[in-house]
């Protein structure tokens, strides 16, 4: 019989890559959880993983014990017809066979824009409509994030040139009508992935770290959990069950903690948990027109349909407009001047307009503390607000924050380098780093950091910002 104790010896003359599709699972499970054999942790604090690696072990001691040569049986095996047991598990008793989409992570940009496509079909759109649709799907082309050898790409080509032409040739309306062959066609590839039940409820999780007033959330959450454990919806085959687990047991420990305010993930299993669902898309991707996915060649775009893409932008106003321009919603922004010259002053200042109409920020004040000058700004410029956070460190984590202001850098400690590691962390978040200088006026730091900036902004004497950047170069206010 195979034990924890025995595992490794017993399994070191096996070839997994011939044995069956669910030992070979197995395997990979107990590598999983084990860490790789390192520790057995996980299968002595769970029943739910103890219980699946248990039935595997039965399993395998019984395959082995039958077949006595686990390689060679598998071979003969491999080319002979399923069992009509296996064949029973792919539909429900008394129901005909139906399609079964591949269950994913994450559902790819394609079939995204092939359902929102099939979606219009019979319905009346406007110009406006088509446009919208046309631009973000060349910019999901342009951007790669749509795949050159996706076995969806001839649809996007039929969505793209159907849409064009409709758009070219309709007047201030049009209502998309496809062939019953070709709706039944799109909606089968719409159809062709699924996400994960238990990817649903790590998305769901993760939103919940940093953020205050989320314990009743947390309780619905984990009520819904055991649901699906109990609903069959996520079981012991699901790739993600140790991350479930720890999600399970986390969410108890912090609704049984009163004393606890707001769930706090660890960072590198927030990480882990974001790897999980965030698909990257940034190997072996291609526009329909570029190149093998190594970024040798842009994607060949018509500058006509280049023109009309439409971009997110944060929408700035007033002052800040003038001086800034209209950022993207993830810009960076670098901003120095000499001591007393006000460069705190208009930091705190654009911070409350952020807090005021942008969302959460955190003001960093590591250059004066949490001490009466600072309040004394605040209450000044009359920033203070609701969504206005205000620290004298940086803290551990920045998930609950949509602006993060560093004031200053230097104080810090932070070099370049930690500066492009915070925002590779938190891609979607915009910065403000605050920069002390030398007695010239030039900021203390590597001269390189200002190019890696969209904007950079300078308080050259008392009172007067000027901005150099993309957004708007050569844009200035007065301070004060």
């Amino acid at each position: 019989m195979i034990t924890v104790q025995n595992y490794h010896d017993k399994i070191a003359s096996i070839d997994f890559s011939t044995m069956p599709e669910a030992l070979r699972k197995g395997h990979e499970f107990v590598k999983k959880v084990t860490s790789n054999g390192a520790h057995w942790d996980n299968y002595h604090a769970s029943e739910t993983i103890k219980k699946t690696i248990d039935t595997y072990f039965e399993k395998l001691s019984q395959y082995i014990s039958k077949s006595g040569n686990p390689k060679s049986t598998q071979r003969q095996e491999s080319h002979s017809k399923k069992p009509k047991a296996e064949k029973s598990h792919s539909k429900p008793k008394g129901k005909p066979d139906l399609f079964q989409p591949s269950m994913v992570e994450r559902i790819p940009d394609e079939l995204r824009f092939i359902r929102r496509f099939v979606n219009m079909n019979g319905k009346a759109k406007s110009k406006d409509d088509i446009l919208r649709f046309v631009n973000s799907l060349q910019k999901a082309i342009l951007e790669k994030r749509i795949r050159k050898a996706s076995s969806h790409v001839e649809h996007i080509r039929f969505i793209q040139d159907t849409l064009i032409e409709a758009y070219n040739n309709m007047g201030k309306t049009i209502t998309i009508s496809l062939k019953p062959e070709t709706f039944e066609a799109l909606k089968k590839a719409a159809n062709d992935e699924k996400v994960m039940s238990s990817v649903g409820y790590i998305k769901r999780y993760i939103n919940l770290n940093g953020k205050v007033g989320t314990k009743e959330k947390a309780r619905l959450l984990l009520g819904q959990i055991n649901r699906a454990y109990q609903q069959g919806k996520i079981d012991d085959r699901d790739p993600y069950v140790v991350e479930m687990h720890e999600i399970k047991k986390n969410l108890e420990n912090f609704l049984s903690e009163k004393a606890v305010k707001f769930l706090e993930i660890e960072k590198n299993t927030l990480h882990g948990l974001q790897g999980i669902i965030g698909g990257c898309s940034c190997h072996n991707l291609n526009g329909f027109d570029g190149d093998d996915g190594t970024g040798a060649q842009p994607v060949v775009m018509n500058s006509m349909d280049f023109a009309n893409l439409r971009f997110n932008t944060l929408g700035l106003q007033g002052k800040w407009l003038q001086l800034i321009g209209d950022p993207s919603t993830n810009f960076s922004i670098m901003v120095y001047g000499k001591p007393k010259m006000g460069k705190s002053y208009l930091c705190v200042d654009f911070a409350g307009y952020l807090a005021r109409n942008h969302g959460k920020v955190l003001y960093v004040a590591r250059e004066e503390g949490l001490d009466k000058t600072l309040q004394d700004k605040l209450n000044d410029k009359e920033v203070k607000h609701p969504n206005l956070y205000m620290a004298s460190t940086l803290p551990a984590s920045l998930t609950f924050y949509d602006f993060i202001f560093l004031d200053s850098v230097n104080r810090l400690g932070l070099k370049p380098e930690d500066l492009n590691r915070l925002r590779a962390m938190y891609p979607e978040k915009s910065f403000v780093f605050i920069f002390q200088t030398t007695k010239e006026g030039k900021f203390k730091g590597a001269n390189t950091f200002q190019h890696d900036v969209d904007s950079v902004i300078e308080v050259p004497e008392r009172g007067k910002a000027v901005q150099y950047g993309r957004f708007n170069a050569g844009g200035e206010i007065s301070i004060f």
